[in-house]
């Protein structure tokens, strides 16, 4: 495996690229660009290079984003984001990145950024922001983990709160609320949540899968029964020193559908 570090701006792009075992049989693979939660005052670690292993396992090239988080404010970190899906279109041949298999996965704050770009890539603005085409930062899907997605009757407010700085701005606060913003453009997409989840109520994934559902975009949701907030791999590599994470161990099967998903793309 090559890893490397690489600066985009304030964040940070650590990327675990895989050798080839055969160089004569070079072969592309998809890329997994992770986006750890944190409620976009922080970055979640149990979020992040475990999740990059875990997905070199299973045979995809990963990364992990550190992007910018409060004091910081919509856009940046989504604008690190586009920039970090760029530089991957970039080093396609030079790492081996299949260019129609870039795959933006997300936790929880870290969800709601990957699904941001799914759902603005294709915006102005965020053209304008990051100085590249929709092409240049388009996800080739979307893998969303106990994600942050409405700013309505079920928000976790301080996520909001931090991506827009406490400011007042009901209208911004809406085009954030993303189940409002999707369209038939939205890339292919993989959801999973816990029923009983009570820092991001489980009517986050509900509300974007029947966004998804009414625009016809290709999508796969996997509901659990129980399991607390945060579960990131939900085994013992994850669970650190946090009690309340054990007992979940059914929602460690997320990672193989995933990856079957990501197969059929």
């Amino acid at each position: 495996m090559k890893y490397s570090s690489i600066p985009i701006g304030e964040a940070h792009l650590d990327t675990y690229i895989m050798d080839d075992l055969m160089p004569e049989q070079r072969e592309k693979r998809p890329l997994v660009l992770v986006c750890p939660g944190g409620g976009y005052g922080m970055t979640a670690s149990h979020e992040g290079e475990p999740i990059a292993l875990r997905m070199n396992a299973m045979g995809f090239h990963s990364a992990v984003l550190w992007y910018s988080v409060a004091p910081s404010v919509f856009p940046k970190a989504l604008t690190e984001l586009a920039k970090a899906v760029d530089l991957v279109r970039q080093h396609a041949d030079t790492w081996s990145v299949d260019e129609d298999r870039i795959i933006v996965l997300g936790f929880s704050a870290g969800g709601h950024l990957a699904a941001s770009l799914g759902v603005f890539w294709n915006r102005p603005f965020l053209a304008e922001a990051a100085k590249l085409s929709p092409d240049q930062m388009k996800p080739n899907g979307l893998v969303l983990c106990y994600p942050v997605i409405t700013s309505g009757e079920f928000a976790h407010r301080g996520s909001f709160e931090n991506l827009m700085g406490h400011a007042d701005d009901p209208e911004l606060l809406h085009m954030l609320s993303l189940e409002t913003q999707v369209t038939a453009e939205v890339p292919p997409t993989f959801l999973w949540h816990t029923w009983d989840d009570e820092a991001v109520p489980v009517e986050n994934a509900l509300l974007l899968a029947t966004a998804l559902k009414k625009a016809d975009v290709s999508m796969e949701l996997h509901i659990y029964k129980h399991g607390v907030h945060g579960l990131s791999l939900a085994n013992e590599l994850t669970v650190g020193s946090k009690p309340q994470y054990v007992g979940y161990e059914a929602c460690g099967s997320w990672p193989d559908l995933a990856g079957q998903w990501i197969h059929s793309l």
